[in-house]
């Protein structure tokens, strides 16, 4: 569903991406990791076409994204960063417009904007503004808006940023019954917990190349199952163990304040770059 080969972005001197291979199927989640100016957002705009590629190549479903540009976009929807939803005009008319952009019937329209709405549990506020909601709830409308004209591919770029963990969740249940229905998600996200929750595979990418692509179980299992905390001189220092006993054996005797945990997925980007995915 999206195919991505040798892709290159340059910022004139500056390297945004240095030759990005991807293939994502129809129906996946894909998660995007890495840490700020690594090329996540970079890589979005480019596919969803708000950036140009400077080489390489890139599908959707099957439509080259510039030289097949209208039809590759009719493919998409796209969740930004940022609430870009208009604050003057009411939930429903949000939705109207961005049906009309997409060629949509009024009679569609009504039928999925009536849809979308219920599925994202904002029917009640339908003719309320959208300066009158929370922020959770304009994510939720959001994302009701890049679903509205039915895509194939979903493009979430950090799309709980901001939200509290109560709010992050009721989105990620969200995002997972959009993928039940057959939809391929493409997310990029600082939280690791949402990667590892909704992903069925991540790729870590670091100064503009992807490291690693595996599902995050396995990404996991090669660092280890247990991780102790350990303060070192004043530093942080991880280290990681295959079993439990191993790491009981290691902070027998020691003297620094120290915490057992279970690995994550962070732990894995951690030891594959020497950087944390939040930077």
């Amino acid at each position: 569903m999206i195919r991505i080969e040798r892709l290159k972005k340059n910022y004139g001197a500056i390297t945004a991406l240095d030759g990005i291979d991807l293939h994502v199927p129809a129906g996946e989640l894909f998660a995007y990791l890495g840490p700020n100016g690594a090329g996540k957002t970079t890589t979005i705009r480019i596919l969803t076409g708000l950036t140009r590629r400077s080489a390489g190549d890139a599908w959707l479903n099957g439509f080259h994204i510039e030289k097949e540009g209208l039809k590759a976009k009719k493919r998409f929807g796209l969740v930004m960063q940022s609430i870009n939803l208009d604050q003057e005009l009411t939930v429903s008319e949000n939705l109207d417009i961005h049906g009309r952009l997409f060629g949509m019937s009024t009679s569609e329209r009504r039928r999925k904007i009536d849809q979308m709405l219920a599925y994202v549990d904002l029917i009640d506020r339908k003719k309320s503004l959208v300066k009158q909601l929370s922020g959770g709830m304009k994510r939720r409308l959001t994302i009701a808006r890049a679903m509205v004209h039915s895509p194939e591919i979903l493009f979430l770029d950090e799309p709980t940023v901001g939200l509290d963990a109560a709010i992050r969740r009721r989105i990620w249940a969200l995002i997972k019954e959009i993928q039940k229905k057959g939809t391929t998600i493409f997310l990029t996200t600082h939280y690791i917990e949402e990667a590892e929750f909704l992903a069925d595979r991540v790729a870590f990418l670091d100064k503009g190349r992807i490291v690693v692509i595996d599902k995050p179980r396995s990404l996991m299992a090669r660092t280890g199952t247990w991780a102790i905390d350990q303060m070192d001189k004043g530093n942080m220092k991880t280290v990681y163990f295959r079993t439990r006993q191993e790491a009981d054996a290691f902070v027998t005797g020691q003297k620094e304040s120290y915490t057992l945990r279970r690995v994550n997925l962070e732990d894995s980007f951690l030891s594959l770059t020497g950087k944390k995915v939040k930077c």
